[in-house]
């Protein structure tokens, strides 16, 4: 039955009915993002393989995930670095039975794009451009022919369901490769940017379990603060809603200890400017021009919130 969903939503004529049972089956997993799930979910039903290009913590491992448990095919995760060779993307002859028994079909053993191609999974390759230029190349014909030729073991053909998924960050050049134009040629290409804060502060919620004024406040306080990380001068990239949830959570454990039952308690400012050493200091990346350190970047921030605009963190 959800091979047949899969199917359905993957024909050139399929139902539009089909497609927007999907979506909304889809959505119900997800905080916001509509229009991300929309669009990414009418470019792998139309057979494209498409980039999510957008900084972490932007939801789209989850988009991808809610895909694929929907149509009931697997997502494999590879990650994009100088050690992705081709032979560790298509898979390899295993030595111990070559030196018994020669080369042959039996004996080889599909990596990851193989396998992707023979279930017809999603292949999702993250940080792709830290990925070597030849393996890559590799992909290209899988992404135009669905198919690949493995010597030794012949044509590996794919799936209707097969797509090549990519994601980077835009925000971070250190060490990474420029994609080449037959590439970005084979590509769509989606923008998937940081969500509002009321959404994020409903994943934040959603995350923590954090409830009564003071789990509410700190939910608030926490998302705040993290927003902030990125449009700070000094900081070249900002955290992620990770961060945020991360704020919380350590938040709360310390309110516990310290006994601050409320978030007008007189401890509760300094709790949370604790919280955010722990949370964010080792998220935010400064700009490598600027002298300073990620506690002084986070105590004005914290100041900003705390004590310059102390009506911004009031309950409520």
């Amino acid at each position: 039955m959800i091979e047949e969903k899969a199917a359905d939503a993957t024909r050139a004529d399929a139902p539009v009915d089909a497609l927007m049972a999907n979506l909304e089956r889809i959505a119900s997993h997800l905080v916001g993002r509509e229009r991300e799930l929309e669009l990414t979910l009418a470019a792998v039903a139309a057979g494209r393989d498409i980039l999510l290009e957008g900084p972490p913590g932007t939801s789209k491992t989850t988009i991808l995930t809610a895909i694929t448990q929907e149509w009931g095919i697997p997502l494999l995760f590879v990650e994009g670095n100088a050690d992705l060779t081709p032979a560790k993307l298509v898979g390899h002859h295993n030595p111990a039975r070559v030196l018994k028994e020669d080369y042959s079909a039996e004996n080889f053993v599909g990596g990851p794009l193989v396998e992707a191609m023979r279930e017809g999974g999603f292949l999702y390759i993250e940080e792709f451009n830290r990925a070597p230029e030849d393996t890559l190349n590799t992909l290209l014909t899988a992404m135009a022919d669905r198919s690949i030729a493995v010597p030794r073991v012949g044509r590996i053909r794919a799936k209707p369901t097969f797509r090549v998924i990519a994601s980077m960050n835009p925000y971070d050049n250190v060490g990474t490769t420029r994609l080449s134009t037959s590439v970005h040629d084979r590509l769509n290409r989606l923008a998937v940017d940081y969500q509002d804060a009321p959404s994020e502060e409903r994943i934040v919620a959603l995350r923590t379990g954090a409830g009564g004024a003071l789990g509410e406040q700190l939910t608030v306080d926490a998302v705040a603060v993290t927003r902030a990380t990125r449009s700070h001068p000094d900081v070249r990239q900002g955290s992620s809603v990770r961060g945020a949830i991360d704020l919380v959570l350590v938040g709360m454990k310390l309110a516990g200890l310290r006994r601050v039952a409320a978030p007008d308690h007189e401890k509760y400012a300094g709790l949370v400017f604790d919280a955010m050493i722990v949370a964010l200091s080792g998220r935010i990346h400064l700009d490598e021009a600027i002298e300073t350190t990620p506690e002084r970047v986070l105590r004005e921030i914290w100041e900003d919130r705390f004590i310059l605009e102390p009506s911004a963190a009031k309950p409520g």
